[in-house]
């Protein structure tokens, strides 16, 4: 069994606007999830640096950030960042470019945990509906064109509002959802934003939204979570 996570952090500010990275890595460990997808992980302008400083990561959590090899400050890639255990081997990973009118991109990492191998994508989808299916379609590609292929979780904030319709329905072909429910806003969630997905050869055992008292107040958006094993 392994727990992962989706969390779009919000660069670390609260619903009180003020930005508290302790906060946001307090709340990723009441979640205490094996692999962690964040969106908005990144500062947006300047040096893009990680919001949560790396020695608090190494000092005061289990993970350690995937590395991309991107910029020398940043967790991730264009705010899309993967936390692993410490313990985890990373066999490979990399960045996934992503059609868009802003900056948009997602990250890719196959992970040994535990004795199993299993693929994890992070992304953040367009606001646009034209954008977000073409930018699920590059996804799909990239991953499908993968030499090798192993069980595979993706999750992110897709922005989708439609329950069956728009990205979801791209995604829906090769990839069953977690049902976790309404994740933002966080102060009072009636949107399913969020989602998690997996492929063939894995299932969902248990899943949610993280909704304590210091994740509604960390991030717009709250975390959610999926316990999943081999099917």
């Amino acid at each position: 069994m392994i727990r992962v996570a989706s969390y779009n952090m919000r660069k670390g500010i609260g619903t009180d606007r003020r930005r508290n990275p302790d906060r946001t890595l307090e709340v990723l460990r009441e979640i205490d999830a094996d692999v962690v997808a964040l969106q908005e992980a990144d500062r947006r302008f300047g040096t893009r640096s990680a919001v949560i400083p790396p020695h608090l990561i190494d000092e005061h959590s289990a993970w350690k950030p995937v590395d991309f090899g991107t910029r020398a400050a940043s967790m991730g890639w264009h705010g899309n960042a993967l936390l692993v255990p410490k313990a985890a081997e990373v066999i490979d990973c990399e960045v996934i470019h992503l059609p868009a009118l802003e900056p948009r991109g997602a990250v890719m990492a196959d992970l040994a945990i535990n004795g199993q191998t299993i693929r994890v994508v992070g992304m953040h989808l367009d606001l646009s509906g034209l954008w977000r299916r073409r930018q699920a379609h590059a996804i799909l590609t990239h991953v499908a064109a993968s030499l090798r292929q192993h069980p595979t979780v993706m999750m992110g904030d897709l922005n989708e509002w439609t329950r069956a319709a728009g990205c979801l329905q791209d995604f829906d072909r090769e990839f069953s959802f977690a049902d976790t429910g309404p994740s933002f806003h966080a102060r009072r969630p009636v949107g399913r934003l969020d989602r998690i997905m997996v492929s063939s050869g894995l299932k969902v055992v248990d899943c949610g939204v993280h909704a304590s008292y210091a994740a509604r107040k960390a991030s717009d958006h709250l975390p959610i979570w999926a316990d999943i094993a081999a099917a």
